[in-house]
């Protein structure tokens, strides 16, 4: 378990009931209202269209539309967006803007797919959760100012409009805005409804995160990288399938969609397949690091007399070193996407995450590091983007962040969202 000096919780596992009341708030954008019986907040601006609607029968990508097709959508739908940044006119240089032209994946995809940057020209929007836990045992303390402070980034800085954002906290009053289940999953359907090509939605989440058995084999390490909703004890977590079932396999080529997540375990969360190293190159299965591991837990169960674990020690890494190969193959050609899918995660998938104070202000680690090092650089590639947050959270922190993505990237070029 990691954590900030003096606070002896960091954001592994799910918390644990204790208490039943919740603290009230509205402070942020309004969400829709279930009608009566619940306590109201001041009346507020409708929130974005589809949102109280039950999650659609998705329509899964199947290929882009004929070219003139497409640059139509892009005429009709875009020409009342946002006024954006001229990347080929920075002064001095710096990382090259996204190329425009479709693309090759390589790398053991299918040789049939293509896939297309986004230019974060065209519609924004934006699905931010922040989870306390309030009065549960694993209580968390900066989750909602994380929420808060990114918003506020996100309009500041990036041209997303409030109304244009859902926001998910366990301190508002109306039950349409707590972090539940079912709120979480209808609102991931309504960020990816409707998107087209150069559209940039962004997902954020801080809150706890864990693992749990994988159950179809996608995983070579054999665990699902789950997230903890509020109400996760009656309604169960949610698994990084599901997610990116609801917000990635949707996403046609071209769509943008930059998630961030400030939470344990948090590596894979959303089963990108291609991660990246602070040197900007497609990591590898690390068999001889994994063999190392299965050694340790052989010597650990010997020493502690435990001969069931030494058996299962043993079998389980020579049953990961020969499935390992295999695993990677199939995410590889069932977890590709042609859409431009970027997630930036605060740990490991075997690495807490840490919940810190910051000038005197509760704030999750991997938020906190990656608007601080935007701030202070905001026309950086994708590789010192990474670095910078790495060296941003190295000065209080073991964390390290990873960066994953849907397609190979050419980790030079310009981060955009």
């Amino acid at each position: 378990m990691s954590g900030y000096p003096g606070y002896n919780s960091g954001r592994y596992g799910p918390p644990q009931p204790q208490y039943h009341q919740q603290p009230q708030g509205n402070y942020y954008p309004p969400q829709p209202s279930y009608g009566g019986g619940y306590p109201q907040g001041q009346p507020s601006p409708q929130p974005p269209f589809g949102y109280q609607q039950q999650p659609p029968q998705q329509q899964y990508y199947s290929g882009p539309p004929p070219p003139q097709q497409q640059q139509q959508q892009y005429n009709g739908h875009y020409q009342q967006g946002p006024p954006q940044p001229n990347y080929a006119s920075r002064p001095g240089g710096g990382p090259a803007p996204p190329p425009t032209a479709p693309q090759q994946f390589g790398h053991g995809a299918p040789n049939s797919y293509n896939f297309r940057y986004s230019n974060c020209t065209g519609r924004r929007k934006a699905l931010l959760i922040g989870i306390n836990y309030f009065n549960q045992r694993g209580q968390l303390r900066g989750c909602i100012n994380d929420v808060r402070n990114m918003t506020a980034y996100l309009s500041e800085h990036f041209g997303y409009k409030r109304e244009d954002m859902v926001i998910l906290t366990d301190d508002q009053q109306n039950p349409m805005s707590q972090p539940t289940k079912q709120n979480i999953l209808r609102a991931m359907h309504w960020l990816v409804k409707d998107a087209r090509p150069n559209d940039s939605l962004f997902f954020h989440y801080s809150g706890h995160g864990g693992q749990t058995k994988d159950l179809d084999g996608d995983e070579d390490d054999g665990y699902d990288e789950v997230i903890y909703p509020v109400d996760f004890r009656q309604t169960g977590h949610i698994t990084d399938d599901e997610m990116h079932r609801i917000m990635v396999r949707p996403l046609q080529a071209g769509v943008r969609l930059t998630a961030i997540f400030d939470s344990c375990h948090s590596g894979t969360a959303l089963d990108l397949p291609y991660i990246y190293s602070t040197q900007g190159i497609l990591k590898e299965p690390n068999l001889a690091k994994e063999a190392g591991q299965g050694l340790l837990g052989v010597i650990s169960s010997y020493s502690q007399g435990d001969l069931g674990g030494v058996a299962s020690n043993i079998f389980g890494f020579i049953k990961k070193a020969a499935n390992g190969d295999e695993v990677r193959e199939r995410n590889l050609r069932t977890k590709t996407s042609p859409a431009d899918v970027i997630m930036w995660s605060g740990s490991k998938d075997d690495q807490t995450s840490a919940d810190a104070t910051i000038a005197s202000q509760a704030t999750g680690a991997m938020s906190w590091a990656f608007v601080t090092a935007l701030k202070k650089s905001p026309q950086q590639s994708y590789v010192q983007l990474l670095n910078s947050i790495r060296d941003e959270l190295a000065t209080r922190y073991t964390q390290k962040p990873q960066l994953s993505c849907s397609h190979p990237l050419d980790t030079n070029l310009l981060f955009v969202m």
